[in-house]
């Protein structure tokens, strides 16, 4: 099992480390090129999602994801990956991928400073550690849908199909449970 991490911002190393970590292959995805090999998974991670929307097209990987995407290979998007991921990114200047039935709500928590750290219930996992930075939340999840996780009311982690979303960064913690949840999907699919 191999999984692509795409490399174009944000925190891509640490999703990369997480894997290893789980004894999983992983690989840095910068260009077109890197998608020849199509990984067993792919994880979007967080970072300026107009700007990674505008990547995808510049460099023509958006079709290729979406091909791979619809043809049944497991997506896992953190923060700006759940906006690319959603049905509607809440930004005209956002072009998402349109793979989970949702609108994302971007910078819901407000700027820099709205950024915090925090326990929350994820279904099936428990109690894990989140972290929100300059955070979206999901406003709005259509049936098939299955939301994983609330924080004070809002919907931060979702499942639909073989896409996985979550508002906060769980690459940035300690923990491997939400990778290893995305490992599982991987190796089920």
């Amino acid at each position: 099992m191999k999984i692509g991490v795409l490399a174009l911002q944000g925190a891509f190393e640490e999703h990369i480390k997480k894997l290893e970590e789980l004894g999983v292959e992983a690989y840095e995805i910068r260009q077109l090129r890197d998608l020849d090999e199509k990984p067993n998974g792919l994880i979007i991670p967080g970072g300026e999602s107009t700007v990674m929307s505008k990547l995808l097209d510049d460099l023509g990987m958006r079709e290729k994801i979406l091909d791979y995407a619809k043809g049944g290979m497991p997506v896992f998007g953190t923060c700006a990956g759940l906006i690319l991921m959603s049905k509607e990114t809440g930004d005209p200047r956002c072009n998402g991928l349109k793979l989970v039935d949702c609108t994302a709500k971007r910078n819901a928590y407000g700027r820099q400073l709205g950024s915090f750290d925090t326990v929350g219930e994820f279904k099936g996992l428990g109690k894990i550690p989140m972290v929100f930075i300059r955070a979206p939340y999901i406003s709005c999840a259509e049936d098939g849908v299955d939301i994983l996780a609330e924080v004070d009311g809002k919907r931060v982690a979702a499942r639909q199909g073989n896409f996985l979303v979550t508002a906060f960064h769980p690459e940035l913690t300690d923990d491997l449970s939400v990778h290893r949840y995305f490992v599982d999907m991987v190796k089920t699919k």
